[in-house]
């Protein structure tokens, strides 16, 4: 089935096209707009969208050799995200399935990160354990059966990927942090500062990150000029070692609770290489399955979204055409929906 998707839930503006587990087109256009000021703007962001939304469909459709007419199925990131960003590529979508008459799928954001390790394949032996980590979200979901999520944690309040946006700004580091923080952590010592991991020694399988943040605010004011910028990279790394700490050590909990069989690692942060260098070394000799994206795939992008929406097309699924984005979407609606 020849699928056109459409992700606008934050600051990319994604459209794909697939037909089957065949990828025919993968567009992103990122918006520098948001650099100088260290973090996504929401106004700006849907004003980049509005602009870019045509043009990235129409070179998505010609790189898939396509036209508008031979598409079978349209979807799109219903949320959660920014509520204008969503209204931008969610409508659009919507607009020309009605327009061509094809059928419509409004999809989760989350569920799309959910499959964007198996554009080209199944997924691994269930019950699985995904650990999603971006910069809005951090949660452990048990997936039982296709369609069908279980929330086991989640973070309190500052998502792993906030947490490495808000020390980069601290540092001087830019906008994202993620990949800023990990180039200067590469010549660091993780050990070197002695930061401190959410919740820990507490019962649950939740995150915390807004106290590793403060910590490191503390100790950055503790040093002069001259120690900041001579102990950067130290300070990097043992930032990133509290972040991937708990990640690690919550999952490895969570599969041994609640018997998994397979770990799959999904969001902008599963780029990280720390962490997956780290999942890697917890997988050694285990008997549960590690799954990792691939690092084209970990940030937003359309082609998660088709995938998500390629099984529920087939089934029949639609969207009626009173659907609306939002900006809370739960993947347990979804199972909720689907019991």
């Amino acid at each position: 089935m020849k699928i056109l998707a459409i992700e606008s839930s934050c600051d990319d503006t994604a459209a794909a096209v697939i037909d089957a587990e065949q990828v025919l087109a993968n567009v992103v256009s990122s918006q520098p707009v948001h650099e100088i000021w260290g973090g996504v703007v929401p106004e700006l962001a849907s004003r980049e969208h509005m602009k870019t939304i045509q043009p990235v469909v129409g070179l998505a459709l010609k790189k898939a050799g396509l036209d508008l007419r031979e598409i079978e199925g349209i979807a799109a990131t219903r949320g959660p995200g920014l509520a204008g960003s969503l209204l931008v590529g969610f409508h659009f979508a919507k607009a020309l399935a009605l327009a061509l008459d094809k059928p419509f799928l409004g999809i989760n954001h989350m569920e799309g990160h959910v499959y964007a390790p198996f554009i080209s394949g199944q997924l691994p032996p269930l019950p699985m354990l995904v650990l999603i980590v971006s910069g809005g979200h951090t949660q452990l979901i048990r997936v039982a059966q296709e369609g069908r999520y279980e929330l086991l944690g989640q973070t309190l309040d500052d998502a792993a990927g906030e947490a490495f946006d808000k020390v980069a700004k601290l540092l001087g580091l830019g906008y994202p942090g993620g990949p800023a923080i990990s180039r200067e952590a590469a010549s660091g010592d993780p050990a070197a500062f002695a930061f401190p991991r959410g919740l820990k020694g507490r019962e649950g399988l939740d995150f915390s990150y807004s106290g590793l943040k403060t910590a490191v605010l503390h100790t950055l004011r503790a040093l002069s000029e001259e120690q900041r910028r001579t102990r950067r990279a130290d300070l990097c790394a043992s930032f990133e070692e509290a972040v991937v700490d708990p990640l690690v050590g919550q999952s490895l909990r969570a599969i041994d609770l609640h018997g998994i069989r397979s770990l799959v690692l999904a969001g902008g942060v599963a780029a990280n290489q720390r962490l997956r260098q780290r999942l890697l070394q917890a997988n050694q000799g285990a008997g549960w399955q590690l799954v990792l994206p691939e690092l084209a795939h970990c940030t937003d992008n359309a082609v998660m979204i088709a995938r998500a929406a390629h099984g529920r097309l087939l089934r029949g699924e639609r969207s009626g055409w009173d659907l609306e984005a939002t900006p809370r979407f739960s993947l347990m609606e979804l199972s909720e929906s689907n019991p």
